[in-house]
């Protein structure tokens, strides 16, 4: 079992900054790929930014150039700066890790599929 502990959110005004950890229970090198999702009021979950374990990184269009994902191996934890940001980033914003992948014909798939408890970012003046 992996848990996975958020923080660093909060209330920032519009063109402010923040910074969300993701603190693992495990070797984050065990993990496949760490990522971030966001969820705001009626909306589904999507897929803000992401790493493999390999380093390769993929960002939402909505949120290149603004946020970077970025992770520190010896303190098993994930991080997403976010800059510039607006208020169409408010949301609750998840940490994800994603272990043991697998190929179901010529879909990549992941077995274990973790979530964080989920922080809060509202961006308001």
């Amino acid at each position: 079992q992996v848990q996975l502990v958020e923080s660093g959110g909060g209330l920032v005004q519009p063109g402010g900054s923040l910074r969300l950890s993701c603190a693992a229970s495990v070797n984050i090198f065990s993990a496949n790929v760490m990522g971030w999702y966001r969820q705001a009021p009626g909306n589904q979950r999507e897929l803000v930014a992401a790493m493999t374990t390999g380093g390769s990184t993929n960002y939402a269009d909505s949120v290149k150039g603004r946020f970077t994902i970025s992770r520190d191996n010896a303190k098993n934890t994930v991080y997403l700066q976010m800059n510039s940001l607006k208020p169409e980033d408010t949301a609750v914003y998840f940490c994800n890790a994603k272990l043991n992948r697998y190929w179901s014909g010529s879909v990549l798939k992941y077995r274990n599929d973790y979530w964080g408890q989920g922080a809060q970012v509202t961006v308001s003046s």
